[in-house]
């Protein structure tokens, strides 16, 4: 199995509620174990900044299905909740942004698959959540916690917990 760790995220709709409803499809399309869920983080819009801002978090899973297959599981998943990339502006407002960030020690450059996700150090908003869920899992030689020091964390605030039910 696997180990692989993917950031969600969005600022178009209830989009705490297309976290929670999302992270079941992904498990249950993988075939994986869920492994641990970060908590759910505001964070202010990063790239184009005139919008709203986003609710972001991380899980990680154990799955024995290739990086390729679960980026297109992802991408599916994000269909399923209204996320029509092919029209979206790069870095705009979304229902459901799901990213394959690492998978196990693999490294790719490709045009559809990057491995690790070759902006994962660059962004807090999903340092954050990975912190809190993998803090020292060796990515590239690097690790979430190590990472995080070097950012400015201004403006995310970890959300409280959602009620069961949803």
């Amino acid at each position: 199995m696997a180990d692989a760790l993917i950031g969600l995220g969005g600022n178009v709709g209830d989009v705490r509620t297309s976290l929670a409803r999302a992270i079941p499809l992904i498990v249950q399309r993988a075939a994986a174990r869920l492994v641990a869920r970060s908590s759910d983080y505001e964070t202010p819009p990063w790239g184009d900044t005139d919008q709203a801002p986003f609710v972001n978090a991380c899980i990680r899973l154990e799955t024995a299905v290739s990086p390729h297959d679960l980026l297109g599981m992802l991408h599916e998943v994000e269909a399923t909740f209204g996320r029509d990339r092919p029209r979206e502006r790069r870095w705009g407002p979304r229902p459901l942004d799901l990213d394959l960030l690492a998978y196990d020690d693999v490294t790719l450059a490709g045009d559809d698959l990057t491995l690790p996700h070759p902006s994962l150090f660059e962004r807090a908003f999903v340092l954050v959540p990975l912190a809190e869920i993998a803090p020292d899992r060796d990515i590239g030689g690097r690790t979430p916690a190590q990472v995080l020091k070097t950012l400015s964390t201004d403006g995310i605030r970890r959300l409280p917990h959602m009620r069961p039910d949803v």
